[in-house]
C-alpha cells in the first residue's frame, strides 16, 4: 500500500537524517490525513493506493504553481525547493499513459460522442478523464484536448 510505503519512508528518513525529504513527506501524510477526514474515512489505518494519488496529484499541482510564481518572483531559491519536493512527489506516483494513448482516448472521445468545437471543452474533458479514471496528468490531457479541438476547428 502506497500510504504505509510512505508512513515508512518518513521513519526512514528521519532516522537517516534527511530533513528536508521528512518534511516533505510529513507535509503529504498530513494532506493524506485531511483527505481521510474530508471523506470520512477514519476507521481505516491507510487509505487506498486510489485515493493517496488523488492527494498527491493535489501536492504536485501545487507544487507546479508554486514553482511557476516564484519563478515569477524572482524567488529562485524558492523554486528551487518546490522543484526537489515535487521531484520526491512525483516518485510516489504511478507511470501514467504516455501521450499518444492520451491523444487516443482523446479522439476516440470526440468521435464517440461527436464533439468538434472549443465550446465542448469542458464535456470532453471531464469524459476523457473520466475514462482516464485519474491514470493521466490533468494538465497533459488538457494540452492534448485543447490541440485537438483547434485542429478539428481549423480542419
Amino acid at each position: 500500500m502506497l500510504h504505509e510505503k510512505i508512513e515508512n519512508d518518513l521513519k526512514i528518513s528521519l532516522k537517516a537524517g534527511e530533513k528536508e525529504r521528512a518534511g516533505t513527506l510529513r507535509f503529504l501524510l498530513a494532506a493524506i490525513r485531511n483527505f481521510q477526514i474530508e471523506k470520512k474515512v477514519k476507521d481505516e489505518k491507510f487509505l487506498a493506493d486510489e485515493d493517496v494519488i488523488v492527494v498527491l496529484r493535489r501536492q504536485v499541482k501545487q507544487r507546479r504553481d508554486s514553482i511557476s510564481e516564484y519563478e515569477k518572483g524572482g524567488r529562485a531559491d524558492l523554486a528551487q525547493k518546490e522543484k526537489r519536493e515535487l521531484e520526491m512527489l512525483e516518485a510516489y506516483l504511478p507511470t501514467g499513459p504516455a501521450e499518444d494513448q492520451i491523444r487516443g482516448a482523446v479522439q476516440n472521445k470526440m468521435k464517440e460522442l461527436g464533439l468538434s468545437q472549443k465550446t465542448d471543452f469542458g464535456r470532453l474533458m471531464g469524459e476523457v478523464m473520466k475514462e482516464l479514471s485519474g491514470q493521466a496528468d490533468g494538465e497533459m490531457v488538457k494540452k492534448i484536448v485543447e490541440e485537438e479541438l483547434n485542429r478539428n476547428e481549423d480542419s
